[in-house]
């Protein structure tokens, strides 16, 4: 375990969850975060099984005193990541609950008793319209935003510059398209400092030029061995605007696409494994994406309310016939003959869609899609007890993408990072 030092200065990580922010500051600093607060006993768990040196809070945010767990120590970072749905649009048109769209203003109660450094609050983009609700629970559109400003104001009144800026997880190495809000509050006189994007659209001057990698895709985090079950004979079937979804995209990232993404898989009969191609490429089962994308983009961004992108393969066999066979136009349920789906020409040659597979993008892949490490545990908690996949992936989808951590805390404290430690040692070694 950590000895207590009372002179270096100390992170805290408030609503830390299943350690999102966490873990990229551990990459970022070198060390575990030295307290992590939760008010949620199975994000505590599984934040204690992956920083087993951090000091966990299990209580309301309300409820811990800044002082009391800070024990005298300065503190270099505090973090936090209020609960966002009640911001975000996908909460839709139903009331908000006022304490929860509340819970940022910890915040200023840690800058106004232990005054940290610096802070840095994560949310989703709407935060930014943060104001009073009207009597029946919803927004007020006439006082959109005060209660933000309010919130910058009581910031600046502790000493603290502060400035705000969304940022996308594709840009920094995380293959999804994640956007959040990200707010840096500093009172050392330092800048505050946005970190350069690493990564960018493969189509872009800056990737061809070698100046940013291209975007990681999904296709390195799926996992292949994984089947894909045949949407036909189901014993529950699809649900009839899946079915459409999944036409949709056979017609547009298959039959009619010029470079359809392409991967081997293997059939299984009897004693026997028969290799077979298949094309692969994302549902999504939420939201307007009406028939999803490539495998080649980075993910649509993973939510805590489900299993809601899946992978869909269009299994193919050579076709050295000379007709067109039957497009995907009509609804599958009209098709009664697997061998008659379409034809997909790839690479000059022809071939024949025979079957149909679709399966659910699993929790381990969504992690890595947050950029998450490999060896990052998902599936128990620091006592060995299993968590479902709904809770897996309430987890990954209420999580910090680790990459925005380490870049902002490798930013603006670069004093704090690994690197930065060897510097001080060798220059300190050497006077």
């Amino acid at each position: 375990m950590r000895q207590l030092n009372l002179f270096r200065e100390i992170i805290v990580d408030n609503f830390a969850g299943g350690g999102g922010a966490s873990t990229g500051i551990e990459l970022a600093t070198g060390l575990s975060v030295d307290i992590a607060i939760n008010h949620d006993p199975e994000a505590i768990a599984m934040h204690q099984v992956n920083h087993p040196d951090t000091e966990h809070y299990c209580e309301s945010v309300w409820d811990v005193d800044p002082r009391e767990v800070s024990k005298g120590r300065p503190i270099g970072l505090a973090w936090f990541s209020p609960d966002c749905k009640h911001f975000s649009k996908a909460k839709g048109g139903k009331p908000v609950e006022k304490s929860i769209r509340g819970l940022a203003w910890v915040a200023v109660r840690w800058a106004a008793t232990v005054a940290p450094r610096v802070i840095i609050l994560e949310n989703v983009e709407e935060f930014q319209t943060w104001g009073p609700l009207t009597t029946d629970g919803r927004p007020d559109p006439n006082k959109k935003g005060n209660t933000f400003r309010s919130f910058i104001k009581a910031l600046n009144s502790h000493g603290y510059k502060v400035e705000w800026k969304e940022l996308r997880a594709c840009d920094y190495g995380a293959p999804t398209i994640r956007k959040r809000l990200f707010l840096i509050a500093r009172r050392d006189g330092r800048p505050i400092i946005w970190p350069e994007p690493t990564h960018g659209d493969p189509k872009s001057i800056e990737v061809k030029a070698g100046k940013l990698k291209s975007w990681r895709s999904a296709a390195e985090v799926m996992d292949w061995s994984i089947d894909t079950p045949s949407i036909f004979n189901r014993k529950r079937p699809l649900a009839e605007n899946t079915i459409r979804r999944i036409i949709r995209g056979i017609q547009r990232f298959v039959i009619n696409s010029t470079d359809p993404f392409v991967i081997e898989t293997f059939a299984s009969h009897g004693d026997n494994n028969e290799r077979r191609i298949a094309t692969s490429h994302l549902i999504k089962l939420r939201g307007t994406c009406r028939d999803g994308q490539t495998v080649t983009k980075p993910l649509p961004t993973i939510t805590a309310g489900g299993l809601h992108v899946g992978e869909v393969r269009a299994f193919l066999t050579k076709y050295y016939g000379s007709d067109t066979g039957q497009t995907l136009n009509d609804p599958l349920h009209t098709i009664t003959t697997k061998d008659r789906f379409g034809l997909v020409t790839i690479k000059g040659e022809n071939f024949r869609i025979t079957d149909i597979g679709m399966r659910m993008l699993q929790p381990h892949e969504l992690f890595a899609a947050q950029g998450f490490p490999k060896d990052y545990v998902i599936d128990k908690d620091i006592n060995g007890v299993r968590y479902p996949k709904t809770q897996q992936v309430a987890r990954c989808g209420n999580a910090v993408p680790p990459p925005f951590a380490e870049h902002l805390v490798r930013a603006n404290l670069p004093e704090l990072c690994t690197n930065e430690h060897v510097n001080i040692f060798s220059r300190l070694k050497a006077n």
